[in-house]
């Protein structure tokens, strides 16, 4: 398999550095469920006959869970806080993540475009599709709901950690000193070395990493999974600001919260971020019925 690429800052300003640092090296490498979530999900486990694609109901309603992004009080990093999101009824979410088999299959329809040389080879149906950006993802979701008449997206990031239910894992504090930034930067990298250890670095066939209460597989593991929300810097504390918000970043889901620039080819068509994909980023999407 293909090693993981180191990716570029996408740099969503200066402010937004140190936040993102953290959330890139943990790319270069899962809430707790509601009460009867298990039992619900297994009551509306369906299939997507016409495609033969397995989905897992959301559970639907209200949740809190740890918000996406970076929070800075008074231009320095803080924990991010807890906040209220809400899935709306009928989202079902992919059991697995999209395989190289089914992403090649777009690729040969001439919806998808081929991926860069040591991804483009990939054809395993028991493997994810590795090496992908956020507007590859975005054109095979476009791409399968043509194919099926269904409407199938990117998750946002709330929908995602609904969905991992017992696998999601919010982050935890870290130390800081208003006079002393050191202290937190220094925590961050601790945490992220803490993170590399052990892990498998090999893209590992679906079921590798079990499934969690509602029956999907390798949520928080395996690989890291794009969704649709876009990266945002939340001014907090006595002056609090409108959130900045970057779309040129998208918030990864996986073993921990991540950040990454979407990667554009042809820098002549006004790319604001060169290179290739990691080989640990794939995508798996949410079905509207």
């Amino acid at each position: 398999m293909p090693q993981s690429r180191s990716s570029p800052d996408p740099r969503p300003g200066r402010a937004a550095r140190a936040g993102l640092l953290a959330a890139m090296l943990a790319c270069a490498a899962g809430m707790t469920p509601a009460a009867g979530a298990a039992a619900a999900s297994s009551a509306a486990s369906a299939s997507a006959a016409s495609a033969g694609i397995e989905v897992v109901a959301i559970p639907s309603g209200e949740f809190t869970y740890q918000a996406a992004g970076e929070f800075l009080d008074r231009g320095r990093p803080v924990d991010a806080p807890r906040v209220q999101g809400r899935v709306e009824p009928g989202r079902a979410i992919m059991r697995r993540q999209v395989s190289q088999a089914e992403y090649a299959r777009c690729v040969q329809a001439g919806a998808c475009k081929r991926l860069d040389k040591g991804f483009r080879d990939l054809n395993s149906p028991d493997l994810p599709a590795v090496g992908v950006s956020w507007a590859d993802a975005t054109a095979y979701a476009a791409w399968l709901s043509r194919e099926t008449g269904q409407r199938w997206r990117l998750p946002v990031y709330a929908e995602w950690v609904r969905a991992a239910a017992d696998r999601y894992r919010e982050e935890g504090a870290l130390p800081s000193d208003p006079a002393d930034p050191a202290v937190r930067w220094l925590a961050e990298y601790e945490r992220e070395i803490a993170r590399s250890r052990g892990r498998i670095k090999a893209t590992q066939p679906f079921g590798h990493f079990g499934v969690n209460a509602l029956g999907l597989s390798d949520m928080g593991g395996n690989v890291w999974e794009w969704t649709d929300t876009c990266f945002a810097s939340h001014s907090v504390g006595a002056l609090p600001l409108a959130p900045r918000e970057n779309c040129g970043v998208r918030i990864l889901a996986g073993a921990h919260i991540a950040a990454m620039a979407d990667f554009i080819r042809d820098p002549r068509n006004g790319a604001c971020s060169i290179g290739l994909p990691p080989a640990n980023l794939g995508f798996r999407l949410v079905r509207e019925d």
